[in-house]
């Protein structure tokens, strides 16, 4: 058999004819993968096996703790094709030949325990000890490792590099043979290879030099997809250099898929972590040059919610999370945090990131928020390189917008305080069979086409595909139903790239004010509503004194000598059952305050005094309508004084509550006059009073309150830049408004809040006028002749 990788993966693969009829499609990776290691190993011992188990008889003797012993026969791998040695070991006496048949069980497990730790540990978390026992019970275990161990993937047949891209393949045939799990743990390969591309080629110069040794890192290695890529593509360019490999991963079945790959590569497989990288980052302490990952999509991060925030607070930028904290519903910025953390210092020669994020990380979050402001910390640190939007319908467990992010601290010259958006919807092509909700895939030419634009760094207009010798087929449209006569014209499909300032991301949120104004009244009507409180007892209030308040036996009346009025005792049992069905959200603390006397008493009592204020003449309210609520505070104060009424705060504040209500027609409210300079445009207006000119500073009307985003301008200082805006986009519209000069900016204390978002589609959206009346009437035309033809028919 020719031994290519591809070959060989096939050879391996075929074991599931076997396992066809007794275990699911999905079963089989996780039985052939760990034969196939297996197989691995035991060809890569075989050099130094005499050599280990002649150490092992002597260190047994020495009774010393594992850890030691391990030490100890590790010296013992060494060998000519390893004279530094080997990660792993085994000191069972016995190989895949030599388990015979009739205690095949017993003997697979027992020289599997006899591997070193690591390996060992691979195999439990594949669950491969269940695996040997359904095996077993289905008369396969002989068969299966006859199968396995008649192919050689020693060195010598085989080489790290080659064994390396056997073992990908099968994992790529697991995941795919695994549709609904397989997003969790497996990166499609044309996303992987497009990634890793844009991530090394700006290092393509350094990585070909002798004598290289570089790391790769991936917070959510899966089943190590990246990690391999980021190797085989080094390897690519210079097969001398050195790449070491790190990771972690939170699921242990792609742990240990992961951790059995880079032991077949011959890394140091103590580099790949087992955990949550968020809460449990268990290379804390390490910084890497290269980094790829791509985290979950829009998950939650509320069971690890405390840990993050702790860190957050008390770390600061000395922890990873200083820049801020993402809504808790997505925790897709925490990875990328995670990551500029780790990234080397630029001063021992930087790092690069490669992250695939979906859409929500680019615009998600106001000004201010959390993830506006690790927007904020990427752009100002000018860290970020690129972004490509990547066609829909790529992953394998969903079907939404993604981008790669591509981020840097050793930017060239020309990418300095520059980002680059390229949008790559359309390079891509239809699958002959949908895996999952993969249903595109991108081609060596789509993939080359956006790594060149990349690299070349520089603006291209939209530019139809075939223009770039991209000939896609036309998408089959259905031809189920009635066909429109006019069909809408599809737009052409296009490739474009935009090069941006960083600073033309980020905005100013100022907040614009307008006066409150305001009419009061003391009209019956008005009046009665104080009888009841505020919510939320002002609804049941109603309701109970609508239905007991008027009974004709037990009349509640306004009159003090009124015995009955607010009294409910004999029926706080109907009362507190129409309650819990209708008035569910009302606790057990306020229905008690309900039922209680005083309440009523207490509100019949306000409404009295108002009614009293009304009444009085000729100091009193009276019932006509006022317009202008700067008068109310002296007329209150009088007629009350005049009668000798008292009221406290809560009194006054419900009072003027059900009397006052917003009206555009009313005069504005005054809430206090300055000794200082007027500034319409910060709210001090000067405003002639009683025949002096007077600096006043209006109450807001929080209702008309509204948000205006201003364009970041280094060139010019922000309260120019607010002014001009305010004075062209709201002054001409509301002459009355002003910008509230106390909202500032936490980080420069400047008037407004930084926000900063990337609107990567309205950066590419071109135009497409619609159809033309005269088209749409005649398609409703035909329509409806077709409709009235079928009719009749109906009717004959």
């Amino acid at each position: 058999m020719n031994q290519t990788p591809n070959n060989l993966a096939a050879f391996c693969w075929s074991i599931a004819d076997l396992l066809r009829g007794d275990f699911k499609q999905s079963q089989y990776g996780r039985i052939i993968l760990p034969f196939t290691l297996l197989r691995r190993l035991e060809g890569v011992l075989e050099e130094s096996k005499e050599a280990v188990l002649a150490e092992h008889e002597k260190v047994q003797k020495m009774n010393l703790p594992e850890a030691a012993q391990e030490k100890m026969l590790l010296r013992a791998t060494k060998s000519a094709s390893s004279p530094d040695g080997l990660s792993f070991f085994n000191t069972s006496k016995m190989d895949m030949s030599k388990l015979g048949e009739s205690d095949i069980k017993t003997n697979l497990e027992s020289y599997i325990q006899d591997f070193s730790k690591d390996a060992r540990e691979i195999f439990e978390y594949f669950n491969f000890g269940e695996f040997i026992g359904q095996l077993n019970d289905a008369d396969l275990l002989w068969k299966v490792v006859q199968k396995v161990r008649t192919t050689d993937l020693s060195p010598k047949a085989i080489s790290n590099h080659d064994m390396g891209l056997t073992f990908e393949e099968l994992i790529r045939r697991f995941a795919e043979g695994s549709n609904e799990t397989a997003g969790e743990h497996f990166t499609p390969r044309d996303i992987v290879r497009l990634t890793t591309s844009l991530v090394f080629m700006e290092d393509d110069d350094a990585l070909t030099k002798s004598g290289i040794i570089r790391t790769i890192y991936d917070p959510t290695a899966g089943t190590g997809g990246f990690l391999s890529s980021g190797m085989e593509y080094v390897h690519e360019l210079n097969p001398q250099a050195v790449m070491r490999a790190y990771g972690q991963e939170l699921n242990p079945e792609s742990y240990a898929i992961c951790k059995a790959d880079m032991l077949i590569k011959g890394q140091d497989v103590t580099n790949i972590k087992l955990g949550n990288t968020l809460s449990n980052d268990q290379l804390y302490a390490d910084k890497f040059d290269y980094m790829l990952s791509n985290p979950p999509f829009g998950v939650d991060w509320k069971k690890i919610e405390s840990t993050i925030k702790a860190e957050n607070t008390l770390k600061g930028f000395d922890g990873r999370f200083g820049a801020g904290l993402p809504r808790v519903s997505d925790g897709s910025l925490l990875f990328l945090m995670h990551l500029l953390s780790k990234l080397r210092d630029a001063s021992e020669g930087g790092g690069r990131i490669g992250i695939i994020l979906n859409g929500s990380p680019l615009f998600t979050g106001g000004a201010g928020s959390g993830e506006s402001e690790i927007r904020r910390y990427i752009l100002e640190a000018d860290l970020l390189e690129t972004i490509v939007a990547l066609p829909t319908e790529m992953f394998y467990n969903t079907g939404i917008a993604t981008y790669v992010w591509v981020l840097s601290n050793k930017k060239s010259d020309e990418r300095k305080g520059k980002v680059q958006l390229i949008n790559g919807i359309n390079l891509c092509g239809k699958m002959r069979k949908s895996l999952g909700s993969k249903r595109n895939e991108m081609s060596a030419d789509d993939i080359a086409t956006i790594t060149r634009s990349f690299g070349a760094f520089e603006v291209v207009d939209a530019i139809t595909l075939e223009e770039l010798g991209l000939n896609k087929p036309a998408e089959q449209k259905s031809n189920r139903g009635r066909q429109s006569a006019n069909p809408k014209t599809e737009a052409p499909k296009t490739f474009a790239s935009k090069i941006l300032a960083s600073h033309e991301f980020g905005y100013r949120r100022i907040s614009i004010e307008r006066p409150l104004r305001e009419s009061f009244q003391f009209s019956n009507g008005r009046i009665s509503e104080l009888r009841f409180a505020a919510k939320p007892l002002n609804a049941p209030m109603k309701w109970l004194y609508e239905t007991y308040g008027n009974d004709i036996i037990t009349l509640w009346t306004d009159d003090e000598e009124c015995e009955n009025y607010g009294v409910l005792t004999e029926h706080e049992s109907e009362i507190r059952k129409y309650l819990k069905t209708h008035f569910s959200e009302i606790k057990e603390a306020k229905i008690k305050e309900l039922l209680d006397r005083n309440i009523w008493l207490a509100q019949k009592q306000i409404m009295l005094k108002a009614k009293q204020l009304q009444e009085l003449a000729p100091q009193g309210m009276g019932k006509a309508q006022c317009n202008d609520m700067n008068t109310y505070e002296a007329k209150l104060s009088i007629a009350c004084q005049d009668q000798g009424i008292t009221l406290d705060t809560k009194e006054k504040k419900q009072i003027t509550t059900a009397v006052s209500w917003k009206n555009p027609e009313a005069e504005k409210v005054i809430k206090k006059t300055h000794k200082t300079k007027a500034s319409p445009i910060y709210g001090l207006f000067a405003v002639d009073l009683d025949g002096k000119t007077q600096v006043i500073e209006y109450k807001t009307d929080g209702d008309l309150r509204d948000n205006e985003n201003v364009a970041l301008d280094p060139s010019q200082t922000v309260n120019n830049i607010n002014e001009a805006y305010f004075k062209k986009e709201v002054q001409p519209h509301v002459p009355d408004a002003w910008i509230d000069a106390n909202k500032k900016d936490d980080k420069d204390q400047e008037i407004g809040i930084v926000g900063y978002e990337i609107p990567f589609n309205r950066h590419f959206y071109q135009y497409q006028p619609t159809r033309d009346l005269v088209e749409i009437d005649a398609d409703l035309d035909a329509v409806s002749a077709e409709i009235m033809s079928l009719l009749q028919e109906v009717h004959s």
